[in-house]
């Protein structure tokens, strides 16, 4: 079995279809580890949902768009806030019928972070002095300063490493806000949303051998 990590989605159906295809991902046997954030921004979140359905060993991730999705799925809440987000596009994927009780349970279930052979899988960040158990989901869902420290750290100290990890895989913050259209790496940090969702490109990345794959812009 391989194991694959995919940036945030963000409704981009076509680009996760294309990804799958370009790293040859067998469903049957492989493995997806998803960092959050298939809500919002693209127009076909109830497709990439669906797709992600269809994989059984899915380790989905919890991101701060699906988070505000749940809560219009479960409670009907729509703020304007995050209407403006991308949100309007999710409630306009599932046509004025609601989240269905698979996606809410699916989106329900998502884990905040994910540990696998010492490598650490979260959507936004968490603090290396506090334990994964002790961190507020606020910070795994929203944490930018992560990704700040180790650009900063990556300066001087480039084999420095943020906890006791080998490798942190991290979405939220799109690498297009560096000038860079691939994913990267700091210290010990990879960060693998590359823009999906905002006109950029959507990144598959096989996390033994760190070759990756790209779609074509969304």
């Amino acid at each position: 079995m391989k194991t694959f990590v995919i940036g945030d989605i963000h409704g981009a159906y076509q680009a996760l279809l294309q990804c799958l295809k370009l790293s040859k991902f067998d469903k049957k046997k492989d493995r997806l580890i998803c960092l959050g954030d298939v809500c919002d921004r693209g127009k076909q979140i109830k497709e990439c949902i669906d797709e992600l359905l269809t994989i059984p060993n899915c380790v989905y991730i919890l991101g701060n768009h699906d988070a505000w999705a749940l809560e219009w799925a479960i409670d009907g809440k729509t703020s304007e806030g995050w209407l403006d987000q991308g949100g309007a596009l999710t409630v306009k994927s599932y046509q004025g019928t609601g989240m269905p009780k698979e996606h809410i349970q699916f989106l329900s279930q998502a884990l905040l972070w994910f540990v696998d052979e010492n490598r650490l899988f979260v959507h936004g960040g968490f603090d290396p002095d506090c334990s994964l158990a002790e961190t507020s989901k606020e910070t795994f869902i929203w944490d930018r300063t992560l990704i700040q420290k180790a650009q900063q750290m990556h300066l001087t100290f480039p084999d420095y490493k943020f906890g006791d990890y080998d490798e942190i895989f991290i979405g939220h913050t799109p690498t297009i806000n560096f000038g860079k259209a691939e994913p990267q790496k700091f210290c010990n940090v990879r960060a693998l949303d590359t823009g999906a969702g905002w006109g950029a490109k959507l990144t598959i990345m096989d996390v033994d051998t760190k070759q990756f794959w790209q779609s074509d812009s969304t």
